[in-house]
């Protein structure tokens, strides 16, 4: 966290994921949400550009197909809510989802050279998926590239059906 308190107020404290829109999950995949909201909320830098000062609070939804985040502040008041298509993240999450399940497959018996391997391609599959995401958010919310990563985390557990 920086010492400078204006800084210190560009992140989200709190982050509310609707589960009309999302529906029932496993247990698994509701702790993953869980640990990747922790991570998130632990350490992030935050700033839209049409919100006033933070700290903010994000809720996210689907609705017909886009991600939408409604940006609030400490007083609950709406700031800004945006629509983002998440047609352009479709490859990128299938594909995530194929390399993390050869990854936890390999973890069981596979060499770590194999292992290590499948676990690059898992990280640079994230990275381009984190990156999407900032080039999404552009002129909309400023973000460094680790709390895009720690959204992108997010997005992907709303999709994993388990």
């Amino acid at each position: 966290m920086s010492d400078n308190p204006k800084q210190n107020q560009q992140r989200l404290v709190d982050i509310v994921i609707d589960r009309e829109s999302l529906g029932r999950n496993t247990p698994d995949v509701e702790h993953e949400r869980e640990v990747a909201i922790f991570d998130l909320l632990e350490d992030n830098y935050f700033e839209p550009f049409s919100a006033g000062e933070g700290p903010y609070s994000l809720q996210i939804s689907f609705s017909e197909g886009r991600l939408v985040l409604e940006i609030s502040d400490c007083m609950s008041r709406l700031h800004s809510k945006y629509i983002l298509s998440l047609s352009p993240f479709r490859r990128i999450v299938k594909d995530y989802f194929l390399i993390c399940d050869s990854y936890f497959e390999a973890i069981k018996s596979a060499p770590p050279s194999k292992i290590e391997a499948i676990d690059m391609g898992r990280r640079s599959l994230h990275n381009e998926g984190s990156q999407l995401l900032l080039d999404r958010l552009d002129g909309k919310i400023k973000t460094n590239f680790q709390t895009a990563r720690r959204l992108f985390t997010l997005i992907c557990t709303l999709h994993w059906r388990g």
